[in-house]
């Protein structure tokens, strides 16, 4: 059994941090390539399964062979995942980057009405009211905009249809780890997700190949730093801070977006923005607080095994 460090040890929180910030980083990697969304959400997943493809292989040998049916989830749970990067990548190119980082987070919200509607669980008072504050956040910030700029509010629509699709991920995540390690699932589904939209993005018409260095250094860009690097990082504060600490830090990661868009490509932070965003973070931390349950004992994965998948959302 590993060795809880202290809550205040600097290296798990020096992770925790750098990966809230590689996660800021993955709509600014989005606009930056100038690519079509679905494209992005290609290599995103094809780089991040290539570059850790060989580390996986070895990392991952005490696990095999793999169960039939979890392949089969972390596989869907892939294609999930890419649908919904490709449909919130493209959501970024119609609002703010910090609209779309913020209503895409309200996945939680998502997969905790799943969780009443598919699996009848019972939920407490403080999911809806959680459910609730988040929800007249988002009536603020996507009325204003749509009022404003109809265009706009289709975008931060996008996103939380984005979202929806993430819950799925989730959802499909939760099987595959019952019998997969975080690493192994981590790869079936970047390696799923990629060979599920490359076919799409060429009957769609969208091109593969012909674009700038800069458009593919931001592809590596997204599939390092963000994919790989930044759940990594997360992944390993987990291992050492308490859970409810590193949740709450990466809740922060829409502010952190709507500073970092603010900074790098001159996006205004508007006042609608501030006050519905923290309708939507507080009902989120509501809900995800809500929804905490003890940790219970499960076989855990190679000592040496990295984990790069995170509860919550993690782009």
């Amino acid at each position: 059994m590993k060795t809880k460090l202290s809550i205040h040890t600097w290296l798990p929180m020096a992770g925790l941090i750098f990966g809230t910030v590689a996660l800021g980083f993955s709509s600014l990697f989005v606009l930056w390539a100038q690519a079509p969304g679905m494209v992005t959400a290609f290599y995103r997943e094809a780089f991040a399964a290539i570059f850790t493809a060989i580390p996986v292989f070895f990392m991952t040998r005490k696990e095999r062979p793999f169960s039939r049916k979890h392949v089969i989830y972390a596989a869907l749970a892939g294609i999930f995942f890419v649908a919904d990067i490709a449909v919130w990548n493209t959501s970024l190119f119609m609002t703010s980057a910090a609209n779309a980082t913020l209503f895409n987070n309200t996945s939680v919200l998502w997969v905790g009405l799943a969780a009443v509607l598919i699996f009848r669980e019972k939920l407490s008072y403080k999911f809806w009211l959680g459910l609730t504050t988040a929800f007249v956040g988002i009536v603020i910030i996507v009325g204003c905009d749509f009022l404003e700029h109809p265009n706009i509010g289709l975008g931060d629509f996008l996103a939380m249809i984005a979202a929806i699709g993430y819950a799925a991920f989730f959802l499909t995540t939760q099987r595959c780890r019952e019998k997969l390690g975080v690493l192994s699932s981590f790869w079936i589904s970047a390696a799923a997700g990629a060979l599920f939209m490359l076919p799409i993005c060429l009957l769609t018409g969208n091109h593969i190949l012909g674009y700038s260095s800069t458009t593919y250094w931001n592809f590596l860009g997204v599939a390092l730093v963000t994919q790989v690097g930044g759940y990594i990082a997360i992944n390993y504060a987990l291992g050492h801070l308490p859970a409810t600490i590193v949740s709450s830090v990466v809740l922060l990661q829409p502010v952190i977006t709507a500073i970092l868009a603010a900074i790098f490509i001159n996006q205004p932070i508007q006042p609608n923005q501030i006050f519905g965003g923290l309708f939507v973070l507080v009902g989120i931390y509501v809900v995800h607080r809500s929804r905490l349950k003890k940790p219970v004992e499960e076989p855990q994965p190679a000592e040496n095994e990295v984990g790069v998948v995170l509860a919550d959302k993690l782009d």
